[in-house]
């Protein structure tokens, strides 16, 4: 088990992290993988007196997470942080011609992590994901691809526990066709969700 008794873990990113959690609940955990995650490590180690904190932001970019990271993070003075951000840096490109570089994406997702590390909080990196649903998703590929590799470069650099999100969701995507797992190809289904919290809790367990 990676986390230690009494030990406080936050949840970061962007909507798939947020899930619709309640703004006026600081202790609320939404209704998507994180929640799902918590519960059942809970569960599992009832004694370790864990506490679980979300603070996604549905629309989020690593730039946005750069700037509230004091707030939202440090100031929380969590033990762990796991951080699932990226698509919506992928997205933006394609809705809102506002497109971020893989290079201006490290940048944020660096200044993140150092803060995190200096700080003496562990780091989880959660690989951003798209799956091939509706068929202009699969054209985002040239642009999420190297943003996945950033995120795998800086687990390895910072030493984070890594979870492949996006690797396996291609590996279910052939018992269940894409859409069972996200109809959009980047929110999560409901079993979505549970895999991913299943995958999560490998990960750290």
């Amino acid at each position: 088990m990676l986390f230690q008794s009494g030990q406080k873990v936050l949840f970061q990113g962007d909507s798939i992290t947020d899930a619709g959690r309640n703004r006026e609940d600081a202790n609320g955990l939404g209704g998507g993988y994180a929640m799902m995650a918590a519960a059942q490590v809970q569960a599992l180690y009832p004694g370790f007196g864990l506490t679980f904190l979300n603070r996604g932001i549905s629309g989020n970019r690593a730039a946005d997470l750069a700037g509230r990271w004091q707030e939202d993070c440090l100031d929380l003075k969590p033990d762990w942080v796991s951080i699932l951000i990226g698509i919506n840096d992928c997205w933006r490109r394609y809705d809102a011609n506002d497109p971020t570089s893989a290079e201006v994406f490290e940048k944020h997702y660096r200044d993140i992590l150092e803060r995190s590390k200096s700080q003496g909080i562990g780091i989880i990196i959660c690989e951003p994901f798209l799956l091939p649903c509706p068929p202009d998703r699969i054209a985002w590929r040239e642009d999420l691809d190297p943003k996945i590799q950033v995120a795998r470069k800086l687990a390895l650099e910072f030493g984070a526990r890594f979870v492949p999100f996006d690797g396996i969701f291609a590996a279910k995507s052939l018992l269940q066709p894409p859409a069972f797992w996200a109809a959009d190809g980047v929110h999560p289904s409901l079993p979505g969700h549970a895999l991913m919290a299943a995958e999560w809790i490998k990960a750290v367990a």
